[in-house]
């Protein structure tokens, strides 16, 4: 009897190990088939092109850890990210006030995540509904504002957010670095992470237990909204200019790359470092897909099958944990 429980917990104890450590088995085997594939894969500019080219996804996809931890989902990253973007282009073309609109910027996403937590938390719209419909209603608030007409970006101020280096590594690299230990810290060593566990584990226990989940939930929408704010200072710094398109798809790389890291779309298990690991592999599929010449429709493709598998593997590692118990 005792030697069958000592099995059971070894087996449970490898089935966890695996689902930390999957995302980076992943990105390794990947990267080994990228640098067959392309030998100029591996060049440091390349590298450096991926890095920045995820820190957009990446961002997000931080902020979509803490609502997926939670049992949510939030389909209205891209159109947060686009409106940010481009409300803080305006003010700066008409002000020409850089501090102004980073504010904006930021104030924008977080004033919008608000708005998502409210219906979620306050009014009991299920997630996938709410965010939807903000997705939808954003994304017409900025085809309005901009006319379907890019805002050009002039000061140099600005765009160092997206294009500057310090000490040879890029802004937007370390913007993601300090971003991603900032929420790593706050999930792992404060109780308002624990209580984001907490939320997703078990709702009802976790309100018997004191926990004001409505304020949790709340707060993580919020938060979401702040970096998707962040994020779209970033894309449209290093773009040098706001499109009405900013950000269309990118809840797809974000999700996916929240997956990839082992957060469960169910709530309640996941860690947000493992997620920039997921944004890698995304980012990296992207790249080697343009190195050989791929239809960029195709990336779309590649994606989706991503997902769908990274759901799958989601779903069997749970199963096997549950037999496990």
């Amino acid at each position: 009897m005792h030697r069958e429980e000592s099995v059971k917990m070894n087996k449970k104890k490898l089935i966890n190990q695996i689902n930390i450590y999957r995302s980076v088995l992943i990105l390794l085997v990947i990267c080994v088939f990228a640098t067959i594939l392309s030998p100029s894969f591996l060049s440091v500019t390349n590298l450096f092109n991926v890095f920045k080219q995820i820190t957009v996804a990446g961002i997000v996809g931080c902020g979509m850890t803490f609502v997926i931890l939670t049992g949510g989902i939030d389909l209205s990253v891209g159109s947060i990210l686009g409106l940010s973007g481009v409300l803080a282009s305006g003010v700066l073309a008409s002000t020409g006030n850089t501090a102004a609109a980073v504010a904006v910027s930021l104030v924008v996403g977080v004033a919008c995540g608000a708005v998502n937590g409210f219906f979620v938390s306050v009014c009991g719209i299920p997630p996938f509904i709410s965010t939807l419909g903000m997705m939808t209603l954003l994304r017409g608030v900025i085809l309005v504002y901009t006319k379907g007409s890019p805002i050009p970006i002039k000061s140099d101020a600005y765009k160092f957010f997206g294009k500057g280096s310090i000490a040879g590594i890029p802004v937007p690299v370390i913007i993601l670095i300090i971003v991603f230990l900032l929420a790593h810290y706050i999930l792992t060593q404060t109780s308002y992470g624990r209580s984001v566990y907490a939320v997703g584990g078990n709702r009802e226990a976790a309100r018997l237990s004191g926990i004001r989940v409505k304020t949790s939930e709340f707060l993580v929408y919020t938060l979401n909204g702040l970096m998707c704010g962040m994020a779209g200072l970033i894309l449209t710094a290093r773009l040098g200019s706001a499109q009405s398109t900013s950000g269309t798809g990118i809840e797809m790389d974000a999700i996916a790359a929240v997956i990839l890291g082992g957060t469960s779309l169910s709530g309640g298990v996941g860690f947000v470092l493992p997620t920039v690991v997921g944004a890698m592999i995304m980012g990296i599929i992207d790249n080697i897909l343009t190195l050989m010449n791929v239809n960029p429709h195709a990336t779309n493709i590649v994606k989706g099958a991503v997902i769908l598998i990274a759901v799958l593997v989601d779903k069997k590692v749970k199963d096997l944990s549950a037999k496990a118990e």
